[in-house]
């Protein structure tokens, strides 16, 4: 009993967690909660998305 208490516990706070930097990282703004913004050479971030886009439809219609 006791065990399935704290099992339930540990996944609550784990979704807390992940909640929790859900939000932050949300709040950070597209370009800077990506994993590559310091390498990143991108004027912004709609540059990126419309390249990806451009080339995703380059290789459907091949």
């Amino acid at each position: 009993m006791v065990v399935n208490i704290v099992i339930g516990g540990l996944i609550f706070l784990y979704a807390g967690y992940t909640l929790y930097r859900f939000v932050q990282k949300s709040k950070e703004g597209k370009c800077s909660s990506c994993s590559i913004s310091k390498s990143c050479e991108a004027k912004s971030c709609c540059s990126i998305n419309e390249k990806n886009r451009l080339s995703n439809n380059l290789v459907d219609n091949k």
